[in-house]
């Protein structure tokens, strides 16, 4: 009988930062940890992480929130992540072997264009939903192996394993024991066949990825794997014996912590980038419009099939402006500025840094600021920067309409950026629908302390979970269909101009 005191917590390990939440039955937040993590960029288009980085931070984040909650027990584990980045580790000393090249990274863009020319497009659509892209974990995980030929036999001779960032949390929370990832992270990684939930023996030999490198697979609310005792940094246990019982990719936990249970529902998320799913249920829609077919969280943590579409580049647009080019001092001074100009006085900014993610999926793009004339000051800019990540939510919900033949009755976004009452007027302005703002926007994180909470019976079914989501703000469209139209026709010759 677990106490009405009992917390879960759920770790929400991101591409910036790991968050940790404690949560009680009521679905409420008690306690909050975070830390940043750092990315290394060695070339042009390169992103990679430490392993043994992002451990620590997971730990003092861990650290963090617990010493908020006075001793109260906490009797499950829920791990959200950011998918596709990659890691590889020594089986038996569990050190990493190659650094984790993170989901942004794009340099595998080369051997994309050789599997394209292969003809393996076809095939990559039909078994895992997904395009041939830098974005997926398997071309990272062959570019390790053909840099490195030494760590394909050692893989070969089973010393190796590889992961997600959920397996490698697991793999250390519960001291080496567990290798394992979900449905939902497997489907991210370019090797997992969607539809007879399998690694695909085709596409392993097509990459040279050895099966004995890959974790088992299984549901995302189950108990897979319990804590060792884990010294804390600020001296403390984290107990042994706890439950490892909800694990999801961090997209696919935000859609189940909005409590979009139902086919035709559509979350936003907006961090570093921004991510769309739509439920589509027990249909693995094929898209013709550039979108991805992906495994999602059923209401018990079963698989089910979503539409996704990611914009590579959201909040990180914000956080250029301040770091490099250094118009804000914050984050939160967005909002103002944006509203202290009546417009952006035709500029767009195409934030194409690392490309163009769906429904372009361009590597080869790069961002520019458009339209710039001398009364443009760094209001129209800041403006325009906010706007981007509007029109680009519009690209993927059309193309999610496109697919399904159903229009979107709503959009449920969360993430730190729509915080910002500007943006979110201007995606209702921009869809023609309702935003809705939840009270706890953190709902990646929320997420995976539901399916974990599903798992062990801390809450009993998905309609305790639909009780517990409540409404901040529901923002309604206030633009003409005309003015509307008008705006994102300038947003599509503005992408125009920038693919190569």
């Amino acid at each position: 009988m677990q106490d009405e005191s009992s917390l879960i917590l759920a770790i929400d390990q991101g591409t910036t930062g790991t968050t940790v939440l404690l949560v009680d039955r009521a679905g409420h937040v008690v306690a909050r940890g975070y830390r940043e993590v750092s990315c290394r960029y060695p070339e042009p288009g390169w992103v990679e992480q430490v392993g043994e980085e992002l451990w620590k931070r997971t730990l003092e984040a861990i650290s963090d929130a617990v010493r908020k909650t006075q001793g109260r027990p906490i009797v499950a584990i829920g791990i959200a992540n950011q998918r596709e980045t990659t890691l590889l580790w020594d089986a038996n000393t569990g050190e990493t072997v190659a650094p984790a090249i993170v989901w942004q990274c794009r340099r595998t863009t080369a051997i994309c264009e050789r599997l394209r020319a292969s003809g393996l497009s076809e095939e990559v659509a039909t078994r895992t939903g997904l395009v041939i892209d830098p974005y997926f974990s398997a071309t990272k995980l062959n570019w390790i192996f053909a840099s490195q030929p030494d760590l394909l036999a050692r893989a070969r001779r089973g010393e190796l394993r590889f992961g997600t960032v959920d397996s490698w949390l697991i793999w250390k929370l519960s001291g080496g024991r567990t290798h394992c990832t979900d449905f939902s992270n497997a489907s991210r990684t370019m090797l997992y066949n969607i539809h007879n939930l399998a690694w695909d023996p085709v596409l392993l030999d097509a990459l040279e990825i050895p099966p004995e490198v890959l974790p088992i697979v299984g549901s995302s609310a189950a108990i897979v794997a319990e804590t060792i005792p884990s010294t804390l940094p600020d001296g403390t246990t984290l107990r042994g014996g706890i439950p490892i019982a909800g694990v999801a990719g961090d997209q696919q936990a935000a859609l189940f912590g909005q409590a979009c249970f139902e086919p035709g529902m559509v979350k936003a998320t907006y961090g570093t980038g921004g991510f769309l799913l739509m439920n589509t249920g027990r249909d693995a829609v094929r898209s013709s419009a550039g979108l991805l077919t992906t495994l999602a969280c059923g209401e018990g943590g079963e698989p089910i099939y979503a539409l996704e579409g990611s914009i590579f580049i959201a909040g990180a647009a914000i956080q250029w402006l301040r770091d490099q080019l250094q118009i804000i001092d914050n984050a939160a001074q967005s909002e103002a500025l944006a509203q202290s100009v009546a417009d952006t006085a035709g500029v767009y900014f195409v934030p194409a840094f690392v490309g163009l993610g769906a429904p372009y999926w361009d590597a080869e793009a790069r961002g520019a600021i458009i339209g710039l004339t001398r009364g443009v000051g760094r209001a129209q800019i800041v403006r325009a920067a906010l706007e981007s990540l509007a029109y680009q939510t519009r690209d993927i919900v059309s193309a999610m309409e496109r697919d399904t033949q159903r229009p979107a009755p709503e959009l449920r976004v969360d993430g730190g950026v729509v915080a910002n009452n500007f943006l979110a007027q201007f995606l209702s302005d921009i869809l023609g629908v309702p935003v809705v703002r939840p009270r706890v926007t953190e709902t990646t994180g929320l997420g995976a302390a539901y399916l974990a909470g599903i798992a062990t019976r801390f809450w009993t079914s998905s309609a305790d979970l639909a009780h517990l989501w409540q409404i901040d703000r529901r923002f309604e469209p206030t633009l003409s269909p005309n003015v509307r139209d008008d705006l994102y026709s300038g947003w599509l010759k503005a992408v125009q101009r920038i693919r190569r």
